[in-house]
């Protein structure tokens, strides 16, 4: 059975929504979860790929898929009956200071000491995932932000008492547009200004900033080089999303994209240099997946000294489906670190702190968009 998920498209979060239609040719026995384009626009008006923020439920069909509908194809476990586990009482959570992030363990990586908890988002767009509905009221509401996080922080706390979480904000650095632009890459990148603005802060608040590269037709490589001076910081990760990977002939939101182990590992050996030549702490690097499809050769793709690699299960729906996805993408091919996204609007019913600290192996990164 396949899942259609409807993705909302953008005009620079302006106006009315449009969509894209989705290939009908996409989706086979192996596929496996299902995600939405995750995307967000800059501070030009420009069309960028809404990340669902406004979709509708998942739900099963058997005819042809209209040509205003977004395909996400899936395997769906059995369904179980929807249960809503009540929200723990907020703990009295404050940032780890910059000495505490840097020395976690005894190489100055985050993980496995830490449970990383982010919120995921494009400060402009508010449609791009809770990030953005607060981002784009500026400091006030990054501060408002910030308190919600620790609340949703809380109950892994609660849940978990043995691993403390560090909060981390993931913000799309490249977002993935419709319309091939000035270069040819289908990208939009977000401006410094916003960058620094949140680089700056998290690092005040002794928090991690993610910084997550769609890729387009540019590439890994010359996306890692765009937010090179960034990823100098001590608190800057990367997170590489190949679901926007276009190869020549795609375009963003009628395929779906992909990216290889060598890319991953390039990722990987580029981030290590970077952090034996500035004495840096371990970077975090991050890979979104929802399609076995959509990571190659992943059987290639090993560990790498001073790189915390992360395969990142992606795609909403309901608990059962994105249970079937973690096992079939992180515990059938296990690497390194594990991590999950929740998404507030589409999970239905959203999973609790519980029922992801059950899952074999517990996730060591949660996103929330």
């Amino acid at each position: 059975m396949l899942v259609l998920v409807g993705t909302t498209v953008l005009s620079g979060g302006r106006g009315e929504p449009v969509r894209l239609a989705a290939p009908t040719n996409v989706g086979t026995a192996s596929n496996v979860g299902a995600g939405p384009p995750a995307s967000g626009s800059g501070s030009a008006p420009v069309t960028a790929q809404g990340d669902a923020g406004q979709g509708e439920p998942a739900q099963a069909v058997s005819q042809p898929p209209s040509t205003t509908t977004t395909l996400s194809p899936t395997v769906i476990p059995p369904a179980a009956e929807p249960t809503t586990a009540p929200m723990a009482p907020a703990l009295n959570l404050t940032p780890q200071d910059a000495a505490q992030v840097v020395s976690a363990t005894d190489d100055g990586g985050l993980l496995p000491k830490y449970r990383i908890l982010s919120y995921y988002g494009h400060p402009h767009d508010e449609n791009m995932g809770i990030l953005g509905e607060y981002g784009i009221n500026g400091a006030p509401g990054r501060e408002e932000l910030v308190t919600r996080l620790k609340e949703q922080a809380a109950e892994y706390e609660a849940a978990d008492p043995s691993r403390p979480v560090m909060l981390a904000l993931e913000v799309i650095a490249t977002v993935a547009q419709g319309e091939p632009g000035a270069d040819g890459s289908y990208l939009l990148s977000t401006d410094t200004e916003t960058l620094d603005t949140y680089a700056d802060f998290t690092e005040q608040n002794g928090m991690q900033l993610i910084l997550d590269v769609q890729i387009g037709r540019r590439g890994v490589k010359d996306e890692i080089e765009q937010v090179m001076p960034w990823l100098e910081r001590p608190n800057v990760h990367l997170a590489l999303d190949p679901e926007f990977a276009m190869a020549e002939g795609e375009i963003p939101g009628e395929h779906f994209g992909q990216i290889d182990g060598a890319d991953v590992t390039y990722a990987q050996e580029t981030l290590a240099n970077l952090v034996a030549e500035k004495g840096l702490p371990p970077k975090v690097l991050i890979v979104h997946q929802f399609l076995h499809e959509m990571l190659t050769n992943k059987d290639t793709v090993g560990v790498v000294p001073g790189v915390q690699l992360v395969i990142d299960a992606d795609g909403w729906g309901d608990a059962d489906l994105k249970i079937g996805t973690y096992e079939a993408l992180i515990t059938n091919e296990p690497i390194q670190f594990n991590g999950i996204k929740l998404f507030y609007r589409q999970d239905k019913p959203l999973m609790s702190a519980e029922d992801v600290l059950a899952l074999d192996p517990v996730p060591d990164l949660v996103i929330y968009q």
